[in-house]
Parts: C-alpha cells; structure tokens; sequence
C-alpha cells in the first residue's frame, strides 16, 4: 500500500471517528491528509468506498480471527456444537484485542464501528455485503447454541447485542465514569480481557432470557398454521 494511500486511510478513519460521517467532507479529509482530490479519487473513486476502505482494512484481518477461533471452539467440542459463551467470545474478541495496541489504530477504529453504528449510515450494507461468510458461520453457530429460541426472537437478540457491542467501542470507560459518578482506572487498551469477561457474560444472558409471553404464543400460532 502506497504512503498516499495509508495516509487518506488513517485521516479518514480518525475523522469519521470524531465528526462521523454525514459532517466529515471530502475536503476536509484532503486538507488533513495533505493530498489533492485527485490522490482521493484515484484510490477511492468516492467517500462510500473510502469509507468502505476504511473498515475493511481493520475488519478483514479481524474476521478471520472471528472465523478461526469458532474453528477452534468447535474442534474442541469434538463433535458438540460450541457454548453459546464460546460463540459470542469467538465473535466480539478480535474486535476488542484491536485495542491493546494503541499504534494500530485499533481504538479509533472501535470508535469509528461504535458511531457508524449509531448514525445507522451504510455500515449495514458494508457488513451484509463484504462479511457473508461471517454471518453464515456465526448465524448457524448460534442456532445450535440456542435450539429452542424462536428465529425471530434470535434476531431481536443479536440486533441487540450489536447494540451493546456498538456501545461498548463507542463510550469506552468515559461512558462508565459519567453513569457512576465514579473515576475509573480502566481503559480499553489496558484492560480489554476485563471488558471481554464482562461483555460476554451480559450478552449471554440476555440470549438465554425467557422468550416474552407474546413471542410464545405468535410462535404457537405459527406452528399450528404450517
């Protein structure tokens, strides 16, 4: 990768980071990045595909490992489908280790997933179209861990659990010091195996809560229709 093309990448990322990406223009990056707009549209073509560069570059490497520790999880299984707290750790893990090294770029990334995320701009296309082998890895995965949770209350689950995932590589231990009116020590760099702990055991038990009365009898209704 050309030093030009590094250099947009890092400005972008860290601009999309802090102003998110309806407010950061193609003019800024450039004036940050210290290029012209043709380096930009030579490498990019537009702000979409920057953007889309931008994620990939950290996602790529991220989803395979994603993808070799549920390897791993259902090789240890030897032949049993992995836990449901392996699946969710094999998924949020990779993503979560990008902040122990702070020279990577991994922290303003996890800051740039979180925000994307909350805007609700073109990160669900990027993810449904550039990671299929993920979700149909994972999707199965969690089926198996949860064989007697209706498909759409799994669906409702793991849109949440994005959520909170999403939260998670947005706020950080700020989010915490406000919420507790208590200072903290931790931060995601130094702490992240903490994080990881604590994450997996929220989002697991939330998979596990009791399906709602109303989705019982919809799933019912459902079964006497067939």
């Amino acid at each position: 990768m050309t030093d030009t093309k590094e250099r947009i990448l890092d400005t972008a990322e860290r601009l999309f980071a802090k102003q998110g990406y309806a407010a950061t223009s193609l003019r800024g990056i450039i004036a940050e990045a210290g290029v012209n707009l043709a380096a930009v549209h030579y490498h990019f073509h537009s702000k979409e595909a920057l953007l889309e560069a931008v994620i990939l570059r950290r996602s790529v490497p991220a989803n395979r490992e994603r993808l070799a520790l549920l390897d791993r999880f259902e090789k240890e299984g030897e032949g049993n489908p992995p836990s449901l707290e392996k699946v969710i750790e094999a998924f949020v893990a990779p993503t979560l280790q990008m902040s122990r090294d702070p020279q990577s770029g991994g922290i303003v990334f996890m800051k740039l997933l979180g925000r994307l995320h909350a805007e609700g701009v073109l990160l669900p296309r990027i993810l449904t179209s550039q990671f299929g082998d993920v979700l149909e890895r994972f999707g199965p995965a969690l089926r198996a861990a949860l064989p007697d949770l209706p498909p759409e209350d799994l669906s409702w689950r793991l849109n949440l659990a994005i959520g909170a995932l999403a939260q998670t590589l947005r706020g950080g231990s700020k989010d915490l010091e406000t919420i507790s009116n208590l200072p903290l020590s931790v931060s995601p760099a130094s702490d992240s195996e903490n994080v990881l702990e604590r994450l997996v055991a929220f989002l697991s038990a939330g998979f596990r809560a009791p399906v709602p009365t109303h989705a019982v009898q919809q799933a019912h209704v459902a079964v006497q229709e067939r």
